[in-house]
C-alpha cells in the first residue's frame, strides 16, 4: 500500500473514532488517547522541561478535548486540534509555575551517544531556542517521532516539517557554537 493511501486510511479511521467518541463511544476516545498520549507528553515537555508536569498537561489536554469534542468541526484535524489544546495547557502550567525544573534524566536518545556534560550543554542550548524550534526538535530527537507523526500532530505537511527541522537544527548548532561547544570529544 503506498504511503499516501495508507495515510488517508489512518486519517479516515481517526475521523471515525472522533465521530464515535462524540456519540459517547468511550473505546473510540481511548484509541485516540492511546495513539496521541506520547506525542502530547513530548509536546508539553518541549514547553515545560519537566516530565511530570508534561504528563499532567497532556492529561489536562485530553480532558479538555473530551469536554469540547463537539466543537471540533473537522474530525480529521483531531491531532492538530489536540496539539493546540496541549500547548495551551502547557503554557498555562508554565505561567502558574515560577521556576522551571531541569531535574529530569537526560533524554535517552542523546544520552546513549554523549557524555553527561555534552547532554547538559545541548539541553541548555535547546531551552534557549524559541518554542517552535524546541518543540520540533524535542518531538523528533528526544521522542523519536517520525516526520509523518510530527506532521500529523502539528497539522503540517511532511515537507514543512523537514524544513522546520533543518532550520531548528541550524539554530541549535549556532547556539551551541556561541556557547563554545564544538561537539568533539577531548
Amino acid at each position: 500500500m503506498n504511503h499516501l493511501v495508507k495515510s488517508r486510511v489512518i486519517e479516515h479511521n481517526e475521523a471515525q473514532w472522533v465521530i464515535a467518541a462524540r456519540r459517547g463511544n468511550v473505546e473510540s476516545f481511548g484509541r485516540l488517547y492511546e495513539k496521541y498520549y506520547g506525542p502530547m507528553v513530548a509536546l508539553a515537555y518541549s514547553v515545560l522541561a519537566d516530565r511530570h508536569l508534561a504528563e499532567d498537561a497532556a492529561q489536562e489536554a485530553f480532558a479538555r478535548a473530551c469536554d469540547n469534542l463537539g466543537k471540533l468541526r473537522q474530525p480529521d484535524k483531531f491531532a492538530s486540534w489536540l496539539a493546540s489544546i496541549c500547548r495551551n495547557a502547557a503554557h498555562q502550567t508554565l505561567r502558574q509555575r515560577k521556576k522551571l525544573s531541569f531535574t529530569d534524566d537526560p533524554p535517552t536518545r542523546v544520552a546513549k551517544n554523549q557524555t553527561d556534560e555534552t547532554v547538559e550543554v545541548i539541553r541548555e542550548a535547546l531551552w534557549i531556542l524559541p518554542d517552535p524550534d524546541r518543540e520540533i526538535l524535542v518531538l523528533r530527537y528526544f521522542n523519536d517521532l517520525s516526520y509523518e507523526q510530527i506532521a500529523q500532530v502539528l497539522g503540517k505537511t511532511v515537507s514543512a516539517i523537514h524544513g522546520r527541522l533543518l532550520r531548528a537544527r541550524k539554530k541549535l548548532a549556532h547556539k551551541l557554537k556561541r556557547m563554545g561547544f564544538s561537539g568533539e570529544k577531548s
